[in-house]
């Protein structure tokens, strides 16, 4: 099959407290997004939120609805986000074509019927990162550059975490219901994302990391901000963050992420954050 499914089932903080290395990856990596020929999916049960892989190979792959979905096409009830994270290619959006060159991102609105993922060159894939949330509301599709996106410069080399966050499918930039989704990368020499560490409870996260160079990792934190947890994080590989839980990493180089969200809000800045000084 091209398109393939897995389910991740919500799980509470009491229940995580639990949880040995083994279990918290079952539940809480998605390790497998990026497979040739095929479109992947992880459907979380943390806003109804849906993050997915699609990578054209050997000819041009379709997003097909999946029977959990209980809808005649994927996009019935739902939004797209699309970043490309390989080399150039192309999303066709009910015969419109939209070129996605590398960090590129398309956001594709409710109710488009026929959406093909391709390469330019088919020897060197596009790599097309997915995420899709409800949404009750048409939107136009838009495609969004670096150039497009609001740049935030955020950290210092003092604190290891001096960053660009590219705010790219989000409030003012594109019309959404409640997704929203964004890249940052990290400076030579950083290796702190998002530090001070944040929760926000009326939205899910989901980071994909990437540029990961051959060796190196990175260590995602989770968890409540006084019981955390950590996950060892590689290439193209995503870290679901349920609502209650925080979202931090580090690494042992630069690296870059792509941060998807979506919830009741689509207030970038409502979170609350945690000093270094008061995690556990």
């Amino acid at each position: 099959m091209s398109t393939e499914m897995e389910n991740r089932y919500a799980v509470g903080p009491n229940e995580v407290k639990g949880f040995d290395t083994t279990q918290l990856r079952k539940e809480f990596l998605a390790d497998k997004l990026m497979q040739e020929d095929k479109v992947y999916w992880v459907y979380t049960h943390y806003e109804r939120f849906m993050v997915g892989g699609a990578v054209p190979a050997s000819g041009p792959l379709t997003l097909e609805t999946l029977d959990a979905l209980k809808a005649s096409t994927f996009l019935h009830g739902r939004e797209l986000g699309v970043i490309n994270v390989g080399q150039p290619g192309t999303v066709t959006v009910d015969g419109e074509i939209f070129n996605l060159g590398y960090k590129e991102a398309l956001y594709v609105g409710k109710d488009c019927k026929d959406v093909i993922f391709n390469s330019d060159d088919l020897t060197k894939p596009a790599r097309f990162y997915l995420n899709s949330a409800p949404a009750h509301k048409k939107y136009p599709n838009k495609r969004v550059t670096t150039d497009n996106a609001n740049v935030l410069e955020m950290g210092s080399p003092a604190s290891s975490n001096e960053r660009d966050i590219n705010q790219m499918l989000i409030n003012g930039i594109v019309e959404t219901c409640q997704l929203q989704m964004g890249l940052t990368s990290l400076k030579t020499g950083s290796v702190w994302n998002t530090m001070p560490a944040h929760q926000h409870d009326r939205r899910n996260e989901v980071y994909f990391y990437f540029e990961i160079p051959e060796g190196q990792a990175v260590c995602h934190f989770m968890g409540e901000p006084q019981e955390t947890r950590h996950l060892w994080v590689h290439n193209e590989q995503a870290v679901i963050s349920p609502p209650w839980s925080i979202h931090s990493g580090a690494g042992t180089q630069n690296y870059s992420f792509i941060w998807g969200m979506a919830g009741e809000n689509l207030d970038y800045d409502d979170m609350d954050k945690y000093q270094p000084n008061e995690l556990r």
